[in-house]
């Protein structure tokens, strides 16, 4: 029996069904990377925040995924470069799809035991997604935006339902608005962690 269409799955029905003690033997996920690019590039290096946002509540396998990271990744890889960006992906597929097999083969419907423990078995995983939660996010310099947007574009042809790519007003991906941000880095305010910046507090010891 090959694997169901993603349509079969698309739907948020029921509670989440989580990988646990008592649900054993789920496959691992297809998507085993969530960072791409140049991940350790600095705050200052990337300005530009750009998201692929989700209009809809759905469930999105770790199959579809996989597939929106490899376009997104080929795109901007093939027309800006691999150390021009940095990619995460925002959503880690947890819930795990069941499935109820059935025997098609002749001389099956004495094997078949109908709606008769229909408790179906680990398949595969699926992310579950809310309206206006963020799926994929890319940083990286203002002149690659239109590449951005493209890749996007592209990826977003993996996706079930609705998507929209939204230009975040946020300095990469630290939470400080872009004006904070500049502000605050000139006053010598910010400590840098990676990818993200912290406001230095003003309390603390007397410098004399």
């Amino acid at each position: 029996m090959g694997r169901r269409p993603g349509r079969c799955y698309r739907y948020c029905n029921g509670k989440p069904y989580p990988k646990s003690r008592f649900c054993r033997g789920v496959p691992d996920s297809k998507i085993r990377i969530f960072d791409l690019g140049k991940k350790k590039g600095t705050c200052e290096e990337f300005p530009l925040c750009v998201h692929l946002v989700s209009l809809e509540r759905e469930q999105i396998s770790s199959e579809a995924l996989e597939s929106a990271r490899i376009a997104v990744n080929k795109y901007m890889t093939k027309l800006a470069g691999k150390d021009t960006f940095h990619m995460r992906v925002r959503i880690h597929p947890w819930h795990v799809l069941r499935i109820n097999k059935m025997l098609s083969c002749a001389g099956a419907d004495r094997l078949q035991t109908g709606m008769r423990g229909a408790f179906g078995k680990p398949i595969g995983t699926a992310a579950r997604v809310h309206i206006n939660q963020i799926l994929i996010s890319i940083r990286c310099k203002d002149a690659h935006l239109a590449h951005v947007l493209e890749a996007f574009r592209r990826g977003s042809f993996k996706f079930p339902g609705q998507q929209k790519t939204i230009i975040s007003r946020k300095w990469g991906f630290t939470a400080l608005k872009r004006e904070k941000y500049t502000k605050l880095r000139d006053a010598n305010r910010l400590e840098f962690d990676g990818c993200i910046a912290r406001v230095k507090s003003v309390h603390g010891k007397i410098e004399l």
